[in-house]
Protein backbone atom coordinates (compact mmCIF):
# COMPACT_ATOMS: atom_id res chain seq x y z
CA UNK A 1 0.00 0.00 0.00
CA UNK A 2 1.43 3.50 -0.74
CA UNK A 3 1.54 6.14 1.77
CA UNK A 4 -1.07 9.06 0.94
CA UNK A 5 -0.22 12.19 1.64
CA UNK A 6 -1.06 15.47 2.95
CA UNK A 7 -4.64 16.75 0.79
CA UNK A 8 -3.74 19.38 -1.39
CA UNK A 9 -5.51 22.21 -2.77
CA UNK A 10 -5.03 21.17 -6.21
CA UNK A 11 -2.71 18.77 -7.99
CA UNK A 12 -1.45 19.25 -11.36
CA UNK A 13 -0.14 16.29 -13.36
CA UNK A 14 2.54 17.47 -15.69
CA UNK A 15 5.15 19.97 -15.35
CA UNK A 16 4.73 22.05 -18.86
CA UNK A 17 4.79 25.27 -19.77
CA UNK A 18 0.76 25.37 -19.10
CA UNK A 19 0.74 23.15 -15.60
CA UNK A 20 2.88 25.75 -14.85
CA UNK A 21 1.40 28.39 -15.22
CA UNK A 22 -1.99 26.80 -13.79
CA UNK A 23 -0.02 26.33 -10.61
CA UNK A 24 1.47 30.26 -10.57
CA UNK A 25 -2.14 31.52 -10.64
CA UNK A 26 -3.55 29.44 -8.18
CA UNK A 27 -0.73 29.82 -5.46
CA UNK A 28 -0.75 33.14 -6.21
CA UNK A 29 -4.52 33.45 -4.91
CA UNK A 30 -3.27 31.32 -2.02
CA UNK A 31 -4.15 27.69 -2.61
CA UNK A 32 -1.61 24.58 -1.89
CA UNK A 33 -0.54 23.13 -5.01
CA UNK A 34 1.83 20.29 -6.11
CA UNK A 35 2.71 19.19 -9.46
CA UNK A 36 3.51 15.28 -10.37
CA UNK A 37 5.91 15.34 -13.33
CA UNK A 38 7.30 12.22 -14.18
CA UNK A 39 10.49 13.51 -15.98
CA UNK A 40 13.49 14.41 -14.22
CA UNK A 41 13.24 18.04 -15.53
CA UNK A 42 10.14 20.45 -16.35
CA UNK A 43 9.08 22.02 -20.00
CA UNK A 44 7.48 19.31 -21.16
CA UNK A 45 7.62 20.03 -24.92
CA UNK A 46 9.16 23.56 -24.36
CA UNK A 47 12.36 23.20 -23.38
CA UNK A 48 16.34 23.86 -23.89
CA UNK A 49 18.43 20.76 -24.11
CA UNK A 50 22.18 19.85 -25.37
CA UNK A 51 21.16 17.51 -27.79
CA UNK A 52 24.32 16.89 -28.77
CA UNK A 53 26.51 15.85 -26.26
CA UNK A 54 29.36 17.45 -25.34
CA UNK A 55 28.44 20.52 -27.52
CA UNK A 56 27.47 23.51 -25.93
CA UNK A 57 24.63 24.07 -27.76
CA UNK A 58 21.26 24.62 -26.32
CA UNK A 59 18.46 24.02 -28.68
CA UNK A 60 14.66 24.49 -28.36
CA UNK A 61 14.71 20.80 -28.77
CA UNK A 62 10.64 20.65 -30.30
CA UNK A 63 8.49 24.19 -29.50
CA UNK A 64 11.35 27.16 -30.89
CA UNK A 65 9.00 30.27 -31.37
CA UNK A 66 6.77 32.42 -28.81
CA UNK A 67 3.43 34.16 -30.87
CA UNK A 68 0.37 33.10 -28.29
CA UNK A 69 1.58 33.15 -24.79
CA UNK A 70 -0.85 36.52 -24.03
CA UNK A 71 1.13 39.86 -22.97
CA UNK A 72 -1.41 39.58 -20.04
CA UNK A 73 0.00 36.12 -18.62
CA UNK A 74 2.90 37.38 -18.65
CA UNK A 75 2.08 40.72 -16.76
CA UNK A 76 -0.11 38.69 -13.92
CA UNK A 77 2.79 35.94 -13.23
CA UNK A 78 5.59 38.58 -13.44
CA UNK A 79 8.07 36.71 -16.28
CA UNK A 80 10.54 39.03 -17.44
CA UNK A 81 10.99 37.20 -20.95
CA UNK A 82 12.91 38.75 -23.61
CA UNK A 83 11.32 37.77 -26.76
CA UNK A 84 12.90 39.34 -30.39
CA UNK A 85 11.85 39.90 -33.75
CA UNK A 86 13.69 38.22 -36.34
CA UNK A 87 15.09 40.54 -39.14
CA UNK A 88 13.14 39.03 -41.84
CA UNK A 89 9.99 37.17 -42.02
CA UNK A 90 10.56 34.70 -44.77
CA UNK A 91 12.81 33.73 -47.40
CA UNK A 92 11.50 31.49 -49.93
CA UNK A 93 13.33 30.41 -53.31
CA UNK A 94 10.85 29.97 -56.32
CA UNK A 95 9.95 26.33 -56.51
CA UNK A 96 10.54 25.77 -60.12
CA UNK A 97 13.86 27.94 -60.07
CA UNK A 98 15.54 28.14 -56.65
CA UNK A 99 18.18 30.37 -57.95
CA UNK A 100 15.00 33.09 -57.79
CA UNK A 101 13.85 33.97 -54.77
CA UNK A 102 11.42 36.08 -52.72
CA UNK A 103 12.35 37.48 -48.84
CA UNK A 104 9.23 38.92 -46.86
CA UNK A 105 11.12 42.42 -44.54
CA UNK A 106 9.66 42.76 -41.04
CA UNK A 107 7.06 45.94 -40.73
CA UNK A 108 8.22 47.29 -44.20
CA UNK A 109 5.73 47.97 -46.43
CA UNK A 110 7.81 49.92 -49.31
CA UNK A 111 10.33 47.15 -48.85
CA UNK A 112 7.57 44.75 -49.59
CA UNK A 113 5.97 45.70 -52.26
CA UNK A 114 9.07 45.90 -54.20
CA UNK A 115 10.22 42.65 -53.07
CA UNK A 116 7.35 40.92 -54.54
CA UNK A 117 7.13 42.89 -57.21
CA UNK A 118 10.63 42.03 -58.60
CA UNK A 119 9.78 38.26 -57.94
CA UNK A 120 6.26 38.19 -59.53
CA UNK A 121 6.91 41.21 -61.98
CA UNK A 122 3.68 42.47 -61.38
CA UNK A 123 2.90 45.56 -58.85
CA UNK A 124 -0.64 43.99 -57.94
CA UNK A 125 0.66 40.67 -56.24
CA UNK A 126 2.06 42.74 -53.69
CA UNK A 127 -1.32 44.82 -52.53
CA UNK A 128 -3.22 41.30 -52.79
CA UNK A 129 -0.86 40.18 -50.24
CA UNK A 130 -1.19 43.62 -48.07
CA UNK A 131 -5.05 43.29 -48.28
CA UNK A 132 -5.12 39.55 -47.40
CA UNK A 133 -2.70 39.92 -44.13
CA UNK A 134 -4.86 43.22 -43.38
CA UNK A 135 -7.87 40.89 -43.14
CA UNK A 136 -5.69 38.41 -40.79
CA UNK A 137 -5.00 41.36 -38.87
CA UNK A 138 -8.21 42.37 -37.99
CA UNK A 139 -9.44 38.82 -37.03
CA UNK A 140 -6.74 38.71 -34.77
CA UNK A 141 -7.33 41.98 -33.00
CA UNK A 142 -11.42 40.22 -32.11
CA UNK A 143 -10.37 36.73 -31.34
CA UNK A 144 -7.53 36.77 -29.28
CA UNK A 145 -8.89 38.34 -26.20
CA UNK A 146 -11.37 36.03 -26.56
CA UNK A 147 -8.95 33.01 -25.48
CA UNK A 148 -8.08 33.79 -22.03
CA UNK A 149 -12.67 34.97 -21.30
CA UNK A 150 -15.23 32.06 -20.61
CA UNK A 151 -16.11 30.62 -24.15
CA UNK A 152 -18.76 32.36 -26.19
CA UNK A 153 -20.74 31.19 -28.93
CA UNK A 154 -20.50 30.55 -32.84
CA UNK A 155 -22.64 33.61 -33.01
CA UNK A 156 -21.57 35.70 -30.58
CA UNK A 157 -17.91 35.60 -32.41
CA UNK A 158 -19.53 35.95 -35.37
CA UNK A 159 -21.26 39.15 -34.05
CA UNK A 160 -17.67 40.33 -32.64
CA UNK A 161 -16.17 39.87 -36.29
CA UNK A 162 -18.52 42.59 -37.58
CA UNK A 163 -17.84 41.72 -40.88
CA UNK A 164 -19.68 39.51 -43.61
CA UNK A 165 -17.05 38.67 -45.88
CA UNK A 166 -14.42 37.74 -43.33
CA UNK A 167 -16.46 35.51 -41.83
CA UNK A 168 -17.18 33.49 -45.04
CA UNK A 169 -13.78 33.57 -46.17
CA UNK A 170 -12.15 32.33 -42.87
CA UNK A 171 -14.75 30.52 -40.75
CA UNK A 172 -17.30 29.00 -43.28
CA UNK A 173 -15.15 27.87 -46.58
CA UNK A 174 -12.19 26.18 -46.80
CA UNK A 175 -8.91 28.18 -46.46
CA UNK A 176 -7.23 26.84 -50.13
CA UNK A 177 -10.46 28.83 -51.78
CA UNK A 178 -10.11 32.09 -49.71
CA UNK A 179 -6.06 31.66 -50.86
CA UNK A 180 -6.91 31.31 -54.04
CA UNK A 181 -9.76 33.74 -54.79
CA UNK A 182 -7.48 36.48 -52.69
CA UNK A 183 -3.41 35.83 -54.19
CA UNK A 184 -2.41 34.86 -57.92
CA UNK A 185 0.98 33.72 -57.23
CA UNK A 186 1.39 30.14 -56.51
CA UNK A 187 4.78 30.75 -54.41
CA UNK A 188 2.68 33.72 -52.48
CA UNK A 189 -0.18 31.37 -51.85
CA UNK A 190 2.48 28.41 -50.76
CA UNK A 191 3.87 30.95 -48.25
CA UNK A 192 0.07 31.93 -46.41
CA UNK A 193 -0.86 27.99 -46.39
CA UNK A 194 1.99 27.11 -44.47
CA UNK A 195 0.93 28.63 -41.12
CA UNK A 196 -2.34 26.12 -41.80
CA UNK A 197 -0.27 22.68 -41.91
CA UNK A 198 2.17 23.53 -39.40
CA UNK A 199 1.90 20.00 -37.48
CA UNK A 200 -1.40 19.67 -39.17
CA UNK A 201 -2.43 17.25 -41.99
CA UNK A 202 -4.90 19.31 -43.80
CA UNK A 203 -6.10 19.77 -47.40
CA UNK A 204 -6.60 23.20 -48.20
CA UNK A 205 -9.57 22.55 -49.86
CA UNK A 206 -11.29 20.21 -47.16
CA UNK A 207 -14.59 21.20 -46.39
CA UNK A 208 -13.73 19.75 -42.77
CA UNK A 209 -11.99 23.15 -42.46
CA UNK A 210 -9.11 21.72 -40.49
CA UNK A 211 -6.83 24.03 -42.11
CA UNK A 212 -8.31 27.70 -41.65
CA UNK A 213 -8.61 26.33 -37.82
CA UNK A 214 -4.74 25.50 -37.99
CA UNK A 215 -4.29 28.70 -40.05
CA UNK A 216 -6.52 31.57 -37.53
CA UNK A 217 -4.22 29.66 -34.56
CA UNK A 218 -1.62 30.51 -36.09
CA UNK A 219 -2.23 34.46 -37.29
CA UNK A 220 -3.77 35.58 -34.11
CA UNK A 221 -0.96 35.69 -31.25
CA UNK A 222 -1.32 39.24 -29.49
CA UNK A 223 -3.58 40.26 -31.90
CA UNK A 224 -0.70 40.74 -34.33
CA UNK A 225 0.41 36.78 -35.25
CA UNK A 226 3.38 37.85 -35.06
CA UNK A 227 5.93 34.49 -34.10
CA UNK A 228 9.18 35.77 -32.11
CA UNK A 229 12.47 34.23 -30.27
CA UNK A 230 12.36 33.89 -26.80
CA UNK A 231 16.31 34.90 -26.10
CA UNK A 232 17.98 31.94 -24.12
CA UNK A 233 15.40 29.61 -26.10
CA UNK A 234 12.34 27.98 -24.97
CA UNK A 235 13.46 27.25 -21.92
CA UNK A 236 14.04 30.29 -20.38
CA UNK A 237 10.24 30.16 -20.95
CA UNK A 238 9.62 27.08 -18.46
CA UNK A 239 12.39 27.97 -16.73
CA UNK A 240 11.07 31.09 -15.44
CA UNK A 241 7.67 30.07 -14.58
CA UNK A 242 9.42 27.51 -12.57
CA UNK A 243 11.44 29.87 -10.62
CA UNK A 244 7.62 31.86 -10.06
CA UNK A 245 6.43 28.83 -8.77
CA UNK A 246 8.62 27.89 -6.69
CA UNK A 247 9.25 31.16 -5.37
CA UNK A 248 5.16 31.01 -4.64
CA UNK A 249 5.27 28.09 -3.09
CA UNK A 250 4.22 25.28 -5.32
CA UNK A 251 5.71 22.29 -4.94
CA UNK A 252 7.12 20.31 -7.93
CA UNK A 253 7.58 16.27 -7.60
CA UNK A 254 10.48 15.45 -10.67
CA UNK A 255 10.49 11.82 -11.31
CA UNK A 256 6.94 10.51 -10.10
CA UNK A 257 4.88 9.68 -12.76
CA UNK A 258 1.43 9.58 -12.21
CA UNK A 259 -0.13 5.40 -12.59
CA UNK A 260 -3.69 5.75 -11.80
CA UNK A 261 -6.02 8.28 -11.04
CA UNK A 262 -9.64 7.77 -8.85
CA UNK A 263 -12.13 10.45 -8.70
CA UNK A 264 -14.71 10.87 -5.20
CA UNK A 265 -17.59 13.38 -5.09
CA UNK A 266 -15.61 16.09 -3.52
CA UNK A 267 -11.89 14.85 -3.88
CA UNK A 268 -9.16 13.31 -6.27
CA UNK A 269 -6.53 10.80 -5.71
CA UNK A 270 -3.44 10.14 -7.79
CA UNK A 271 -1.47 7.52 -7.38
CA UNK A 272 2.53 7.23 -7.77
CA UNK A 273 4.49 4.27 -7.35
CA UNK A 274 5.30 5.67 -3.79
CA UNK A 275 2.87 7.58 -2.28
CA UNK A 276 -0.74 8.64 -3.49
CA UNK A 277 -1.59 12.18 -3.38
CA UNK A 278 -4.87 13.71 -2.70
CA UNK A 279 -6.80 17.30 -3.48
CA UNK A 280 -9.61 19.03 -3.90
CA UNK A 281 -9.01 19.84 -7.85
CA UNK A 282 -6.65 17.81 -10.37
CA UNK A 283 -5.13 19.78 -13.57
CA UNK A 284 -4.45 17.05 -15.81
CA UNK A 285 -1.34 18.95 -18.05
CA UNK A 286 -1.35 15.70 -20.18
CA UNK A 287 -2.78 14.48 -23.52
CA UNK A 288 -6.52 13.10 -23.18
CA UNK A 289 -5.13 9.72 -23.98
CA UNK A 290 -3.17 9.82 -20.86
CA UNK A 291 -5.34 10.78 -18.48
CA UNK A 292 -8.30 8.04 -19.76
CA UNK A 293 -5.28 5.77 -19.40
CA UNK A 294 -4.94 6.82 -15.97
CA UNK A 295 -8.62 6.57 -15.36
CA UNK A 296 -8.58 3.31 -16.35
CA UNK A 297 -10.97 4.20 -19.01
CA UNK A 298 -11.32 2.99 -22.80
CA UNK A 299 -8.89 6.20 -25.00
CA UNK A 300 -11.89 8.17 -26.76
CA UNK A 301 -11.04 8.50 -30.33
CA UNK A 302 -10.97 11.94 -30.61
CA UNK A 303 -7.70 11.39 -28.30
CA UNK A 304 -6.46 9.61 -31.29
CA UNK A 305 -7.86 11.08 -34.76
CA UNK A 306 -5.69 12.90 -36.34
CA UNK A 307 -2.46 12.15 -35.28
CA UNK A 308 1.01 14.61 -35.63
CA UNK A 309 2.11 15.82 -38.91
CA UNK A 310 5.72 16.50 -38.48
CA UNK A 311 9.29 15.36 -38.93
CA UNK A 312 11.15 17.97 -36.28
CA UNK A 313 14.64 18.36 -37.30
CA UNK A 314 17.70 19.95 -35.08
CA UNK A 315 20.82 20.63 -36.38
CA UNK A 316 24.31 22.72 -35.71
CA UNK A 317 26.36 23.97 -38.65
CA UNK A 318 29.94 25.09 -38.76
CA UNK A 319 29.42 27.69 -41.42
CA UNK A 320 25.86 28.34 -42.93
CA UNK A 321 25.60 26.57 -46.38
CA UNK A 322 25.67 28.51 -49.87
CA UNK A 323 22.69 28.72 -52.22
CA UNK A 324 21.48 28.46 -55.45
CA UNK A 325 21.06 32.02 -55.81
CA UNK A 326 23.97 33.00 -54.09
CA UNK A 327 25.09 33.62 -50.25
CA UNK A 328 22.51 35.38 -48.31
CA UNK A 329 22.76 35.95 -45.00
CA UNK A 330 19.01 36.95 -44.80
CA UNK A 331 18.02 34.26 -45.98
CA UNK A 332 18.21 32.07 -42.53
CA UNK A 333 17.15 35.04 -40.50
CA UNK A 334 13.44 34.21 -41.11
CA UNK A 335 11.32 31.79 -41.61
CA UNK A 336 12.95 29.63 -44.87
CA UNK A 337 10.54 27.73 -47.44
CA UNK A 338 12.03 24.81 -49.24
CA UNK A 339 9.22 23.36 -51.53
CA UNK A 340 6.52 25.00 -49.86
CA UNK A 341 4.63 26.32 -53.23
CA UNK A 342 0.59 26.26 -53.27
CA UNK A 343 0.24 23.13 -55.43
CA UNK A 344 3.49 21.10 -54.02
CA UNK A 345 1.78 21.49 -50.85
CA UNK A 346 -1.47 20.45 -52.38
CA UNK A 347 0.51 17.63 -53.59
CA UNK A 348 2.03 16.04 -51.08
CA UNK A 349 -1.09 16.13 -49.56
CA UNK A 350 -2.15 14.06 -51.90
CA UNK A 351 0.85 11.61 -51.45
CA UNK A 352 0.86 11.48 -48.30
CA UNK A 353 -2.66 10.34 -48.05
CA UNK A 354 -1.90 7.30 -50.20
CA UNK A 355 0.75 6.12 -48.28
CA UNK A 356 4.19 7.66 -49.56
CA UNK A 357 6.71 9.80 -48.19
CA UNK A 358 6.07 13.18 -50.14
CA UNK A 359 9.21 13.84 -52.78
CA UNK A 360 10.32 16.68 -52.63
CA UNK A 361 9.00 16.65 -49.05
CA UNK A 362 7.56 20.33 -48.15
CA UNK A 363 10.25 22.45 -45.55
CA UNK A 364 11.14 25.04 -43.51
CA UNK A 365 13.87 26.12 -41.42
CA UNK A 366 15.33 28.53 -38.77
CA UNK A 367 18.38 29.71 -37.54
CA UNK A 368 17.96 31.00 -34.38
CA UNK A 369 21.56 31.74 -33.34
CA UNK A 370 21.46 34.72 -35.98
CA UNK A 371 18.81 36.03 -33.90
CA UNK A 372 19.97 34.62 -30.32
CA UNK A 373 23.24 33.89 -30.21
CA UNK A 374 23.22 33.59 -26.59
CA UNK A 375 21.92 29.55 -26.85
CA UNK A 376 25.40 29.03 -28.43
CA UNK A 377 28.52 28.51 -26.02
CA UNK A 378 31.65 31.60 -26.35
CA UNK A 379 33.66 29.35 -28.12
CA UNK A 380 31.34 27.98 -30.61
CA UNK A 381 29.96 31.63 -31.19
CA UNK A 382 33.87 32.05 -31.92
CA UNK A 383 34.09 29.50 -34.27
CA UNK A 384 30.90 30.75 -36.08
CA UNK A 385 28.74 27.85 -35.31
CA UNK A 386 25.25 28.09 -36.12
CA UNK A 387 22.07 25.96 -35.63
CA UNK A 388 19.62 24.92 -37.88
CA UNK A 389 15.98 23.40 -37.37
CA UNK A 390 13.89 22.09 -39.65
CA UNK A 391 10.33 21.12 -39.72
CA UNK A 392 8.69 19.12 -42.34
CA UNK A 393 5.09 19.14 -43.45
CA UNK A 394 2.71 16.26 -44.56
CA UNK A 395 4.58 13.42 -43.09
CA UNK A 396 1.71 11.89 -41.04
CA UNK A 397 1.78 9.72 -37.96
CA UNK A 398 0.60 6.56 -40.24
CA UNK A 399 3.70 6.85 -42.28
CA UNK A 400 6.02 5.56 -39.65
CA UNK A 401 3.42 3.95 -37.31
CA UNK A 402 1.55 1.48 -39.45
CA UNK A 403 2.00 -2.34 -39.23
CA UNK A 404 3.10 -3.25 -42.82
CA UNK A 405 6.64 -1.46 -44.15
CA UNK A 406 6.86 1.97 -41.98
CA UNK A 407 9.05 4.43 -42.74
CA UNK A 408 11.93 4.89 -40.13
CA UNK A 409 14.04 7.45 -39.16
CA UNK A 410 16.59 6.63 -41.50
CA UNK A 411 13.41 7.00 -44.29
CA UNK A 412 13.05 10.22 -42.82
CA UNK A 413 16.54 11.89 -42.55
CA UNK A 414 17.31 11.00 -46.21
CA UNK A 415 14.05 12.76 -47.48
CA UNK A 416 14.89 16.05 -44.95
CA UNK A 417 18.43 16.03 -46.68
CA UNK A 418 16.91 16.07 -50.31
CA UNK A 419 14.56 18.80 -49.74
CA UNK A 420 17.41 20.52 -48.04
CA UNK A 421 19.50 20.06 -50.90
CA UNK A 422 17.74 20.90 -53.78
CA UNK A 423 17.79 24.76 -52.75
CA UNK A 424 21.54 24.43 -52.00
CA UNK A 425 24.53 25.07 -53.96
CA UNK A 426 26.49 22.51 -51.89
CA UNK A 427 25.41 19.40 -49.90
CA UNK A 428 24.27 20.70 -46.69
CA UNK A 429 26.54 17.23 -45.21
CA UNK A 430 29.52 19.68 -45.85
CA UNK A 431 28.55 22.30 -43.39
CA UNK A 432 27.34 19.97 -40.31
CA UNK A 433 29.27 20.58 -37.09
CA UNK A 434 30.91 16.93 -35.47
CA UNK A 435 30.92 16.96 -31.84
CA UNK A 436 34.19 15.44 -30.30
CA UNK A 437 33.56 12.04 -30.88
CA UNK A 438 33.05 13.14 -34.10
CA UNK A 439 29.44 12.29 -34.91
CA UNK A 440 27.43 14.77 -36.89
CA UNK A 441 25.09 17.29 -35.41
CA UNK A 442 21.46 15.95 -36.78
CA UNK A 443 19.04 14.85 -34.47
CA UNK A 444 15.60 13.22 -36.55
CA UNK A 445 12.66 13.60 -34.64
CA UNK A 446 9.76 11.72 -36.13
CA UNK A 447 6.24 11.70 -34.80
CA UNK A 448 6.97 7.87 -33.24
CA UNK A 449 9.95 9.76 -31.65
CA UNK A 450 7.68 12.46 -30.03
CA UNK A 451 5.10 9.95 -28.78
CA UNK A 452 7.75 8.15 -27.22
CA UNK A 453 9.85 10.93 -25.71
CA UNK A 454 6.50 13.04 -24.48
CA UNK A 455 4.15 10.39 -24.29
CA UNK A 456 1.94 12.04 -26.61
CA UNK A 457 -0.54 9.71 -27.99
CA UNK A 458 0.63 9.73 -32.07
CA UNK A 459 2.87 12.00 -31.69
CA UNK A 460 0.44 15.28 -32.37
CA UNK A 461 2.15 18.28 -30.40
CA UNK A 462 -1.76 19.60 -30.01
CA UNK A 463 -2.90 16.70 -27.93
CA UNK A 464 -6.01 16.60 -30.15
CA UNK A 465 -7.37 17.73 -33.36
CA UNK A 466 -7.76 21.68 -32.89
CA UNK A 467 -10.98 23.17 -32.78
CA UNK A 468 -12.37 26.97 -32.97
CA UNK A 469 -12.07 29.32 -30.49
CA UNK A 470 -15.92 28.89 -29.18
CA UNK A 471 -18.32 26.95 -27.86
CA UNK A 472 -19.28 23.50 -29.34
CA UNK A 473 -22.78 23.64 -27.93
CA UNK A 474 -25.15 25.78 -25.47
CA UNK A 475 -23.44 23.65 -22.78
CA UNK A 476 -20.41 24.52 -23.07
CA UNK A 477 -21.38 28.52 -23.31
CA UNK A 478 -19.36 30.58 -20.87
CA UNK A 479 -17.48 27.23 -19.09
CA UNK A 480 -13.92 27.69 -19.56
CA UNK A 481 -13.28 24.72 -22.29
CA UNK A 482 -11.37 22.63 -19.40
CA UNK A 483 -13.83 20.84 -17.70
CA UNK A 484 -14.25 16.69 -18.21
CA UNK A 485 -17.61 16.04 -16.92
CA UNK A 486 -16.35 15.69 -13.84
CA UNK A 487 -16.32 18.66 -11.39
CA UNK A 488 -13.16 17.97 -9.74
CA UNK A 489 -11.02 17.08 -12.91
CA UNK A 490 -9.90 19.27 -15.55
CA UNK A 491 -7.48 19.91 -18.35
CA UNK A 492 -4.69 22.39 -18.22
CA UNK A 493 -3.00 21.46 -21.52
CA UNK A 494 -3.34 21.30 -25.14
CA UNK A 495 -6.24 19.09 -25.06
CA UNK A 496 -8.55 21.52 -23.38
CA UNK A 497 -10.48 23.99 -25.89
CA UNK A 498 -8.34 26.50 -27.00
CA UNK A 499 -5.22 24.32 -26.44
CA UNK A 500 -2.24 23.84 -29.02
CA UNK A 501 1.16 25.95 -29.43
CA UNK A 502 3.01 27.66 -26.40
CA UNK A 503 0.71 29.33 -24.65
CA UNK A 504 -0.12 29.10 -21.67
CA UNK A 505 -3.70 29.67 -22.45
CA UNK A 506 -5.09 26.54 -20.99
CA UNK A 507 -3.36 26.59 -18.07
CA UNK A 508 -4.30 30.16 -16.99
CA UNK A 509 -8.44 29.09 -17.76
CA UNK A 510 -7.69 25.70 -16.18
CA UNK A 511 -6.94 27.99 -13.18
CA UNK A 512 -9.84 30.51 -13.65
CA UNK A 513 -11.99 27.81 -13.71
CA UNK A 514 -11.12 26.37 -10.20
CA UNK A 515 -10.97 29.74 -8.81
CA UNK A 516 -14.36 30.56 -10.00
CA UNK A 517 -15.74 27.38 -7.93
CA UNK A 518 -16.88 28.83 -4.31
CA UNK A 519 -15.60 25.30 -2.62
CA UNK A 520 -11.85 25.87 -3.77
CA UNK A 521 -10.50 24.83 -0.08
Amino acid sequence: MSEASATNDVLIIGAGHNGLVAACYLAKAGLEVTILESADHVGGAAISAEVFPGVGARLSKYSYLVSLLPESVRTDLGMELTTVKRSVSSFTPDPASPEHSLSIPQDDEPELRKRIAKFTGDTHDAQQWIDFYTRTQRVAEIVFPTLTQPLISRENMRALIDNDQDWHDFFERPLGEVIEKSITNDTLRGIILTDALIGNFADALGEDKRANICFLYHVIGNGTGDWDVPVGGMGQVTGQLEEIARGLGVHIELSTPATSIDLHDNSVTVETENANYNANYLLVNAAPAVCARLLGQEIPEIALADGGAQIKVNMLLHRLPKLRGGESLEAFNGTFHINEGYEQLQQAFAVASAGEMPDPLPAEIYCHSLTDPSILSPELQAQGVHTLTLFALHTPHELFARTANPYTREDAKRAVLATLNSVLAEPIEECLYRDPAGNICLEVNTTVDIENSLGIATGNIFHTPLDWPWAKDSTQVGTWGVETGHPRLMFCGSGAARGGGVSGIPGHNAARAVLSNADTR
